[in-house]
């Protein structure tokens, strides 16, 4: 495990792109960003991983209550497709299932109110981006032991 560079989240959506980065020791997520998903989404996301020495990229896979991946999958491996031919760096599909629903219950047990919360949807998806992170980087802590 490489404990020099970060690690970089994505939260793929159709309006917004929620953006998480781990540590340098790859062991905590954080919100970092949310940025329009438009034609300049590539470009900005490139200017991240340069900026902030990102080796990997983790991009959040919509997987159905199945674990299947439908059309909303198909956009995402799309859009994988064009950030690996921009950034040159590995890309981790991670399964992002309730990372949205479970960052709407975190900021309401934060004491968030309603009407902050609708008018700011783009913190949401960057702390989707994060918990989907945090669960990929915990997942590499985990030994066989336990």
């Amino acid at each position: 495990m490489n404990t020099l560079g970060r690690i970089l989240g994505i939260d793929f959506g159709s309006r917004r792109i929620g953006i998480s980065i781990s540590d340098p020791l790859q062991t905590i997520a954080q919100s970092l960003a949310t940025i329009p998903h438009d034609r300049y989404a590539i470009s900005r996301i490139k200017e991240i991983v340069v900026r902030e020495q990102v080796d990997l990229i983790v991009v959040g896979m919509p997987l159905n209550l199945k674990g299947e991946r439908g059309q909303k999958a198909r956009e995402v491996e799309s859009f994988i497709g064009h950030l690996q031919s921009h950034t040159n760096r590995e890309i981790v599909r991670w399964d992002e299932r309730f990372t949205t629903s479970l960052a709407r219950n975190s900021m309401v047990m934060m004491g968030t109110k309603r009407k902050e919360r609708r008018e700011d949807k783009g913190r949401v998806d960057a702390m989707a981006a994060a918990i989907m992170l945090q669960g990929f980087l915990d997942s590499r802590k985990r030994s066989p032991s336990c």
